[in-house]
């Protein structure tokens, strides 16, 4: 593969647009790129994850997202191409199936936290669920592909399962309380 940046800096977006892959300028904050950001964004709290330390059932598969959201940033960078498919969710939901299945049922709410990376995991999940409601934005001015929403959907549950995971390898999950209970 060749230099893809060769000169970080174009000054073309120096009037508050950027470009898109198939040429076209867009406004620097429209919906488009709103998402794209927001996928971006996600994509580096992953990295986070990633860095504060994985136990190992989760490296794979968070290899591999990460890997699909850069794909499908750059899906919706060019108008018309297509990257994720059904055969990304029905892996995602494999996954979520064999680290889910294991894990004891929920009788409360959980609170972010329990330790690093489940707390870095838990603003990753918020950051996409923030991606997910851009890209249903974005819906109704542009077409976005229902494998897509489906991907995101299915992903912030996956993060939920990685959270939990990750905090009882921690210091365990923080549980609510419900109204009433505890301090004032």
């Amino acid at each position: 593969m060749g230099h893809r940046l060769s000169k970080i800096y174009t000054r073309t977006g120096d009037d508050g647009t950027t470009g898109l892959g198939d040429g076209s300028r867009v406004p620097k904050d429209s919906l488009r790129l709103e998402a794209i950001g927001a996928l971006d964004e996600l994509n580096s709290h992953l990295g986070l994850v990633v860095a504060l330390g994985l136990v190992p059932e989760l490296e794979a598969p968070f290899s591999e997202i990460q890997q699909l959201l850069f794909d499908l940033g750059g899906e919706l960078s060019l108008p018309g191409h297509q990257v994720v498919d059904s055969t990304h969710v029905d892996w995602l939901e494999r996954e979520l199936d064999r680290l889910n299945d294991p894990l004891p049922r929920l009788k409360e709410f959980i609170l972010p936290g329990g330790s690093a990376a489940a707390a870095a995991c838990h603003i990753a999940r918020t950051v996409c669920r923030r991606g997910e409601r851009l890209l249903v934005a974005l819906t109704r001015e542009s077409e976005v592909r229902p494998e897509v929403l489906a991907f995101i959907n299915r992903l912030s549950d996956f993060l939920f399962v990685a959270c939990r995971i990750l905090a009882r390898s921690g210091g365990g999950e923080v549980l609510w309380r419900g109204p009433g209970r505890g301090a004032r």
